[in-house]
């Protein structure tokens, strides 16, 4: 007799475990980023790294993200998915322990490349998890962690620059590697998840939700479903496209926003507190609007009102970061949620845990390799005109095809 219950393979504790494992984890999958643009002053002095370098910099998250990124699937088929989560959080927790005791600009790029292919891995799969263990909750689920990653990011932007020069007498090297103790406190649960490899059973009709299945598509209309690769669906390449711009435009904040309100005259600290708000403000907007878009049959509408957030706060900046520096922020925290938002509408648009995974893996990893050149870009066009107004601009003309993909990527289609 087969049982539909996740219960008896299980057990009672792996749901709330499962909760567990994935707030601490996304806790972790910003502070790598946003620990260092406060500091990023203080580190391109020490290492002697210009400004078209740090650009580089920025761009190593795209990077590693692309390329990593798209192994998950294939590694979860080997390792099961919370195995690869927990080898991910282990490649974080070293990454970061070792990056600020690099010796050069080539040493601390590889050490950051190495923390953030870890966290690469827990991006691909954390929509998995969620499909798989929390089927009836994807919209609450994926908004909780969406709060916990803001949290992380938002606390690494605010408190590095005061523990550096408090707790640390100004050493910047262990302001950034302090992250590692909390990366390492994520592991233990996802040892634990790595165990169970039995993925929550499907209702009656439904196909066994196994993240590393072929994925098919039903035509929308009712036709027959037919195996199609996802490259050739409009859907995938929306939400592939949404998600690099999102990206572009999110990595270059994290990378240059606190340099962005410095240049304007603001203090380090000060500049780290705004930069925070952008995050903090995603705490609660992200599981409200997560929870929202979750219910939503399309969600076209939400990628509109957030695009145009964030053209008004990008407009703002390149009037003058001084101006109205709290208002500004505040408008890109909004604009932030654009993450989230394709966070669950990837989760929604397949039918399954296996669509889920490889849908997850190939936007992330097509909208992270899409994304690579935009901070290179910021950084050079800084380096070469010592001025923000032109990066600004740029930033302010790609939301408008953000807002387009995303209202392909929000209409009502599923694949699977």
């Amino acid at each position: 007799m087969t049982s539909t219950s996740t219960e008896p393979r299980t057990g009672v504790k792996i749901r709330p475990l499962a909760v567990v494992g994935l707030v601490l984890v996304a806790i972790n999958l910003r502070p790598a980023v946003t620990s260092l643009g406060p500091v990023l002053e203080e580190v391109r002095a020490s290492l002697g790294m210009s400004a078209a370098v740090a650009g580089l910099l920025t761009s190593v998250p795209a990077v590693c993200f692309a390329l990593v990124g798209s192994t998950a699937p294939l590694l979860a088929r080997r390792w099961g998915t919370g195995g690869v989560i927990a080898l991910g959080t282990t490649a974080l927790a070293l990454g970061l322990a070792v990056r600020p005791f690099a010796g050069g600009t080539g040493s601390f790029l590889a050490l950051t490349a190495l923390a953030l292919a870890g966290i690469a891995l827990a991006n691909v799969l954390l929509p998995v998890v969620v499909k798989q263990r929390f089927p009836d909750r994807v919209g609450a689920m994926t908004g909780l962690y969406s709060v916990a990653l803001n949290l992380g990011a938002s606390t690494a932007a605010a408190v590095t620059v005061p523990l550096t020069a408090g707790v640390f007498g100004g050493d910047w090297r262990l302001g950034l590697g302090v992250w590692a103790v909390i990366a390492a406190a994520a592991l233990p649960a996802w040892i634990l998840l790595a165990r169970d490899r039995t993925p929550s059973q499907p209702a009656p009709g439904q196909a066994t939700l196994d993240p590393t299945a072929p994925a098919s598509i039903t035509p929308v209309g009712g036709g027959g479903a037919g195996t199609l690769q996802l490259r050739r669906q409009p859907i995938a390449w929306a939400l592939a496209v949404y998600f690099g711009l999102q990206s572009t435009v999110a990595y270059v904040i994290m990378g240059w926003l606190p340099q962005i309100f410095r240049d304007a005259g603001l203090s380090a600290r000060t500049a780290g507190l705004l930069f925070a708000v952008t995050a903090l403000l995603g705490v609660p907007l992200s599981f409200v609007l997560s929870a929202l878009a979750g219910r939503l049959p399309r969600q076209s509408g939400v990628a509109v009102l957030i695009g145009l957030f964030g053209i008004a706060g990008y407009a703002g900046l390149w009037f003058d970061p001084a101006a109205a520096p709290w208002l500004w922020v505040v408008l890109l925290g909004v604009a932030n949620c654009s993450f989230p938002l394709v966070l669950t509408m990837i989760a929604l648009r397949g039918r399954d845990a296996a669509t889920v995974s490889r849908l997850s893996a190939f936007a992330q990893s097509t909208g992270y390799l899409l994304s690579v050149p935009g901070p290179i870009v910021v950084g050079v066009l800084y380096d070469h005109t010592g001025s923000w107004r032109i990066p600004l601009a740029l930033l302010t003309f790609l939301m408008v095809p953000q807002m387009i993909a995303g209202v392909l990527a929000g209409r009502d289609r599923q694949i699977g």
